[in-house]
């Protein structure tokens, strides 16, 4: 007959919540208010027939993704506007959804 095992217990540690400007440098904050608005996107054409998704970095484009349509490419760029926006809005700490009393 067998010994029994003993039971084994997990630690499991949490953190609270750290401000996120503690980790991010200006420089990726301004690069998120660039995302996050249309004026500083385009879609070109590219050579193959697919769409490419770019943003303005000062004078240059930097190309992100490629789709297959036009319609694809802005769906892919209002995408990344509501993500980059979202980034930018919880710099401001955790958003209150529900409170209890």
């Amino acid at each position: 007959m067998s010994k029994p095992k003993p039971m084994t217990y997990f630690y499991y540690k949490t953190k609270s919540w750290a401000p996120a400007q503690d980790k991010i440098n200006q420089d990726q904050v301004d690069l998120w208010k660039v995302l996050s608005e249309k004026k500083n996107w385009r879609i070109v054409q590219l050579p193959n027939g697919y769409f490419q998704t770019e943003y303005q970095d000062g004078e240059s484009w930097v190309d992100v993704t490629r789709r297959e349509t036009v319609e694809a490419a802005e769906v892919a760029i209002d995408k990344s506007i509501e993500h980059y926006s979202k980034k930018l809005e919880l710099l401001n700490g955790p958003k209150v959804v529900k409170t209890f009393e």
